[in-house]
């Protein structure tokens, strides 16, 4: 299961927002071996692409280093699909290199409603697993949309 922050989504959320018509992505980072997403990343997307995302080379490896240096790991790695469902397609899939991070995908297909889903991937095998949004403002409006299937994957929000 994912646990992450609500300051930390909605940084995503802003990100895959802002770059919207074309695919965002990026990494949160937390301390090594704990599965805390706590340090959110926002990379540049070197495909500039609306079906596409690639990590910039450079800026990977520089962010990679500055990980390393603060003893921490890729706890999750995001990306939004801009006209598709929050699903990872066969090349999101082949291109996931890290079993132990959460794959966390965004829709902002509508202008409204961010369709927000997490997963593992696996040796190109994916299995969704539910979302904890933590630290919610009670007062807030929300405007996402967990999962698809809500009846087999069970999604809260708790502060």
């Amino acid at each position: 299961m994912l646990t992450i922050d609500a300051a930390v989504l909605e940084a995503i959320v802003a990100h895959a927002r802002r770059d919207h018509p074309d695919e965002a992505c990026g990494i949160v980072a937390g301390p090594i071996d704990s599965d805390q997403a706590v340090r959110h990343i926002p990379m540049e997307n070197a495909a500039r692409s609306m079906t596409f995302y690639e990590f910039d080379s450079s800026e990977y490896l520089r962010v990679y280093r500055e990980m390393d240096d603060r003893d921490e790991d890729f706890v999750v790695i995001y990306h939004s699909h801009t006209a598709t469902e929050a699903y990872p397609s066969r090349t999101d899939a082949d291109i996931a290199s890290w079993p132990q991070a959460h794959y966390l995908l965004l829709s902002t297909r509508e202008p409204d409603v961010t369709e927000v889903r997490s997963y593992r991937i696996v040796d190109g095998a994916v299995s969704e697993e539910p979302v904890t949004v933590v630290n919610m403002d009670s007062t807030a409006v929300q405007s996402y949309k967990f999962g698809q299937s809500p009846a087999s994957v069970e999604y809260e929000c708790r502060r």
